[in-house]
């Protein structure tokens, strides 16, 4: 396990990436968590009291990693750019796991499921990870509903995110 204080940060202009929050965790650090890595991984501990688990690390360079930092996590901190956070992190070997009702919905939807489960684990896991991002029975039935729609048209996560973003500019009139 390591512990060490960092700054909540957030990227202007950054592709993919732009305007996300985020904590920057130092090479020799990651290096303690997964010695000779250069890929994404999981960690699970602690950020302030705040319990975390199957958080992705990503690589950035130099042996940089970076924790984004999502609306759940924001919320729960109670911190924005520029405070200080104090992290508590070890690996977290734990797999995701499908959502029951993800499974009900694609096997319901045999084109939808093969697709599913010809993506690498890593990309699943996204959607898993989205999809479990939300609290309320409306909002998993929604974004399980948006996945199997995604997989019906083979869309990848950030093509699906794509998807979503212009059908609602669409609606709005932009």
């Amino acid at each position: 396990m390591i512990q060490f204080t960092a700054t909540i940060q957030q990227f202007a202009e950054q592709g993919e990436k732009t305007g996300w929050t985020y904590v920057e965790v130092p090479a020799d650090l990651a290096e303690q968590l997964q010695p000779g890595s250069k890929k994404s991984f999981r960690v699970k501990g602690k950020l302030d009291e705040y319990a975390i688990k199957g958080v992705a690390l990503i690589p950035m360079g130099g042996g940089t990693y970076i924790m984004a930092l999502n609306a759940a996590m924001r919320k729960a901190l109670h911190k924005k750019k520029g405070a200080m956070l104090t992290l508590r992190l070890s690996i977290d070997k734990q797999p995701l796991t499908v959502p029951p009702a993800l499974l009900e919905c694609l096997a319901d939807e045999p084109e939808a499921r093969d697709f599913f489960e010809q993506l690498k684990a890593s990309h699943r896991n996204y959607f898993i990870k989205w999809i479990g991002g939300v609290s309320s029975e409306a909002a998993v039935a929604k974004r399980i509903a948006q996945v199997v729609t995604a997989m019906l048209r083979k869309q990848d996560f950030v093509a699906m995110i794509r998807s979503q973003k212009a059908e609602k500019a669409k609606w709005e009139g932009r």
